[in-house]
């Protein structure tokens, strides 16, 4: 295994040029192999998870569910304060900022970003509960993907490019996450959900980070200060994804079911006055019920 691990990174070294010596020894930075096996359990886990749980009752979770959100929402806010700290205290350039300006600085947003890195296999858990309680409809390809990719990017973010214009795309998905899982820990309880009404508006929050992220990425571009333009690029397509793929969620979730509602209204339908049809919730309640994507 020490071999293969060597030669991996040597592959990695000379297709993507040296990695950043400040990581080394960092929990799970040393070698890819790690990041790589712990995704395709998480894979395999997606895959035989509802089969498993087929002919099984669900678990509530509820009181797991509570705590887990309740932690998460904590470590999105200590990632968010201390970026946000740490960066307002420095000469950090927000048109564009290299990874080897501010030794100091530097080696602060590291350690940061790596709890942000190792925070994205935590996550994997969102999935873990819609297996166990059968929510097999929110695992999504958006939601797949989405957790999938970013543990295995963001593991080569951290070996390659692990501060400087980084900081910036987590300091915003960090504080989206406050709101998202705030939102998820106290849905998680029955009483507190009638009062919780600005669900359709996380996403709307996740597409202007999206946005946000590209247009910060862009201004390296045009006003380069030497960090890496392939990495730029590489960002630029990778959040042009998720730009489509929230979009699509959005529309689909939101605003078809608005018209259809509309339409239910309009047309003088049962469903309209009470809420139900032939038992069957209505569009408004179903909307609320849908994917959790992030």
């Amino acid at each position: 295994m020490e071999t293969f691990n060597h030669n991996l990174n040597t592959f990695l070294e000379s297709w993507m040029g040296p990695r950043d010596k400040r990581v080394r020894g960092m929990v799970l930075l040393d070698n890819y192999s790690p990041t790589f096996a712990l995704t395709v359990m998480y894979l395999l886990i997606v895959w035989i998870g509802p089969k498993y749980m087929k002919h099984r009752q669900p678990y509530s979770c509820r009181g797991l569910m509570v705590l887990y959100n309740l932690g998460l929402t904590l470590l999105s806010f200590y990632m968010f304060y201390e970026l946000v700290t740490i960066v307002w205290h420095s000469d950090y350039k927000f048109l564009c900022q290299n990874t080897y300006s501010e030794h100091e600085v530097d080696n602060k947003v590291i350690k940061v970003l790596w709890w942000y890195y190792f925070s994205k296999l935590i996550e994997f858990m969102d999935t873990f509960f819609f297996i166990l309680r059968k929510n097999n409809y929110q695992i999504t390809f958006l939601h797949v993907y989405h957790h999938a990719s970013m543990l295995n990017i963001w593991w080569f973010v951290m070996n390659w490019i692990p501060c400087g214009h980084t900081y910036f795309g987590a300091s915003i998905n960090t504080l989206v996450h406050v709101v998202m899982y705030s939102y998820y820990c106290l849905s998680a309880i029955p009483a507190l959900r009638p009062y919780l009404w600005w669900k359709r508006y996380i996403t709307l929050l996740q597409l202007i980070q999206f946005l946000l992220t590209m247009c910060h990425t862009a201004c390296a571009v045009i006003w380069p200060c030497g960090f890496p333009i392939s990495w730029l690029c590489f960002q630029l397509s990778y959040m042009s994804t998720f730009v489509v793929l929230f979009s699509n969620f959005y529309f689909q979730t939101y605003k078809k079911h608005s018209a259809s509602r509309r339409r239910e209204q309009q047309n003088g339908s049962s469903a309209s006055t009470n809420g139900h049809a032939n038992g069957t919730p209505s569009m408004e309640y179903t909307a609320s019920k849908k994917l959790r994507v992030d």
